[in-house]
């Protein structure tokens, strides 16, 4: 894809989301596809690999959460992969300050780089699984919003956000279609770990006939200290 091409499309889509991209942003946005593109060569970061389907599944996606970040908010972007939606974020507010968490070393790299090579702000990255980083005193409870996307179910999900999300924090849940299941599911796992659902928006992904879903969850209470369980336990054992 032409990169005006690219940039006419990615700024009409941001537009059905109210969100102004200024034309450094967008040269951002050209960089970052460009290195995911070069890089999902060499090590495995997305199974789309169409420039349109980038703008759509990847880049508009991860900014459908925007409308609920406050300007400020310390976020941190839990199994993070190939950087959706911190990244997208971080380009768009870049008064926020991010953390893109994930297990793998590789990933991380490519991150890195994408931060390097688009001078991003106020983001870095952290290699911790996300039951590590919820025991560790420099992250628990110390975050405005803790999001993630794709990454689980959400009884085990909640397991991973809600220790990092300070009291009066919003988990912000990024799931697809048909989650009355697992909203259901999760009742008791939310209570126990000190939240409880705000809202749950659904919506067609702009410009397609995807259905999403976003569940915010508001930290009301600390999370008692014995969560989150052992690396891989939440995953084996959700709360139920």
């Amino acid at each position: 894809m032409e990169k005006e091409q690219f940039f006419n499309k990615l700024k009409e889509d941001a537009d059905k989301l109210s969100i102004d991209i200024t034309g450094i942003q967008l040269e951002k946005f050209y960089t970052y596809m460009n290195l995911l593109l070069e890089w999902n060569e060499k090590i495995n970061l997305t199974a789309i690999t169409e420039p349109e389907e980038i703008i759509k599944k990847h880049f508009i996606d991860s900014l459908t959460i925007k409308k609920y970040i406050k300007d400020n908010s310390s976020i941190i972007d839990v199994g993070t992969g190939a950087g959706f939606p911190g990244i997208p974020l971080n380009i768009i507010s870049t008064d926020c300050k991010i953390v893109l968490l994930d297990a793998l070393n590789k990933r991380l790299n490519f991150l890195n780089e994408v931060i390097k090579q688009n001078d991003l702000k106020n983001i870095e990255t952290m290699h911790f699984r996300a039951e590590e980083a919820g025991k560790n005193k420099l992250y628990r409870e110390k975050f405005d919003i803790a999001t993630s996307r794709a990454v689980a179910p959400l009884n085990i999900l909640v397991e991973y956000l809600l220790p990092l999300a300070k009291i009066g924090g919003k988990c912000i849940c990024m799931k697809g279609s048909n989650i009355e299941e697992e909203l259901e599911s999760s009742k008791k796992a939310i209570s126990i770990l000190g939240g409880k659902i705000e809202k749950v928006e659904e919506f067609c992904l702009p410009g397609t006939d995807m259905l999403r879903n976003i569940i915010i969850i508001t930290k009301i209470s600390n999370t008692p200290a014995k969560y989150p369980r052992k690396a891989g336990i939440p995953s084996k054992e959700p709360l139920v």
